[in-house]
């Protein structure tokens, strides 16, 4: 790797990219309900607002840590790159996912304080359910396969745009809204609105992540090969070598 910044920078880039994704999840949810009682209506505000902001984040921050916001994704970047020395090492995982676990959480508590609600108050909102645990699964592996196929493709400057699209569609088309990020689900608790998921309900969540992600990697090597290109690789180049993105 050249021209990467410091690891403690990168680690605090993933800390403040996580807690504006996931202040931006919130918060537009809370907005949303308090301007209209249609729960479509809301669901399509909170979607469009998750749109937009991440494919903010991903272009503005990418090129300092690769913009992961996500442990699903940096364990895979790690996983797929670990023989050939393409990926982050051990190291960057554990400044990366601890970051933005704390990030996720901070960006809860932010959008609770903007709009005058309890800083911290665990969410009621059960998601406990076969179907909700296959959605997860499904827009996770989706999310792995998007991300690393446009990396095995060269196409990784389409990121912002083509993540953001894909989060916003999985909104729509699974039912449990694309969680598809294990931090964002840790933090999503520290909030009784709109956007929260009740503690009991995070850990079936975030296992079923986990298997996507890791179906998502079978997917990458079936659809473009075991190889990954010269470089390390994941969504947005950082440093001159360097990709990766996120999930909501």
């Amino acid at each position: 790797m050249t021209d990467l910044a410091p690891l403690g920078r990168r680690a605090a880039v993933e800390f403040v990219g996580t807690a504006a994704l996931v202040a931006v999840v919130v918060g537009s949810g809370i907005q949303a309900t308090e301007l209209s009682h249609d729960v479509g209506v809301q669901l399509l505000a909170n979607s469009l607002a998750t749109v937009f902001g991440l494919g903010v984040l991903i272009a503005l921050l990418g090129p300092v840590s690769g913009a992961h916001f996500n442990p699903a994704v940096t364990l895979a970047a790690w996983w797929t790159g670990r023989r050939g020395g393409d990926g982050p090492g051990l190291r960057e995982v554990a400044a990366y996912v601890p970051s933005q676990i704390a990030g996720a959480i901070g960006g809860s508590v932010l959008a609770d304080a903007m709009f005058a609600e309890p800083l911290v108050r665990l969410s009621a909102h059960e998601r406990s359910a076969s179907h909700l645990w296959l959605a997860e699964v499904v827009a996770t592996a989706g999310l792995i396969l998007l991300i690393f196929g446009l990396a095995r493709t060269g196409r990784a400057h389409f990121a912002p745009v083509a993540v953001a699209s894909y989060i916003g569609a999985a909104y729509w088309f699974t039912s449990s809204t694309s969680f598809a990020n294990p931090a964002v689900t840790i933090g999503r608790t520290f909030t009784d609105t709109f956007a929260g998921i009740a503690p009991g309900s995070v850990l079936p969540f975030v296992g079923a992540q986990l298997v996507g992600a890791a179906v998502g990697i079978g997917l990458v090597a079936v659809c473009f090969g075991r190889s990954a290109p010269s470089g390390d690789v994941v969504v947005v180049p950082h440093g001159e070598h360097h990709l990766a993105t996120s999930g909501h």
